[in-house]
C-alpha cells in the first residue's frame, strides 16, 4: 500500500489522525482505528453494538466488505490508493455485502456521516495529524 494516501498512518501509527474531505474541508472522523493485517480486517466491527460519531475504520487492502452478523447500520467509503472516493454506501444494513472492484481501501464511519461530511464520489480525502 505503499504511495497511496494512508501511508501517514502506516508510516506513524501512534499518532493521532483526523480523516478529512479536501473539497469540503469537514471531519468526516477523528478517532481512526486501522485494520490493516488480515485478522483485524476480518473481524472489522463485528460483535460491537455501534460506532461512535467521530470515530472510523479503515481496512486495507480491501475492496469488499459485509455485514453478516452486525447489530448496525454503517456508512461506507471506498478508497483508491490516491484517497479518491470511488464508491460510497449510505445506511448500509446488516447482512448486506458492498463491493467496489478498483478500491484499494475501505472507510466504515456512523450512519449520518457521508452526509455531514458532504462528501461525493470524486472528492480526495486526507489524513492529518492532530
Amino acid at each position: 500500500m505503499a504511495a497511496s494516501f494512508l501511508a501517514p498512518i502506516l508510516t506513524n501509527p501512534t499518532m493521532r489522525w483526523t480523516l478529512r474531505n479536501v473539497r469540503t474541508q469537514r471531519t468526516l472522523a477523528d478517532r481512526l482505528e486501522a485494520a490493516f493485517e488480515s485478522a483485524s480486517r476480518n473481524k472489522g466491527l463485528l460483535g460491537r453494538d455501534s460506532l461512535p460519531e467521530g470515530q472510523a475504520l479503515i481496512l486495507a487492502p480491501c475492496n469488499s466488505i459485509h455485514m453478516f452478523f452486525m447489530r448496525f447500520s454503517i456508512d461506507v467509503l471506498f478508497m483508491a490508493r490516491n484517497g479518491q472516493v470511488l464508491a460510497l454506501r449510505r445506511a448500509l444494513k446488516p447482512w448486506r455485502i458492498a463491493i467496489a472492484w478498483r478500491a484499494a481501501a475501505v472507510v466504515e464511519l456512523p450512519v449520518g456521516a457521508i452526509d455531514q461530511s458532504g462528501t461525493q464520489i470524486g472528492d480526495l480525502l486526507e489524513l492529518t495529524a492532530r
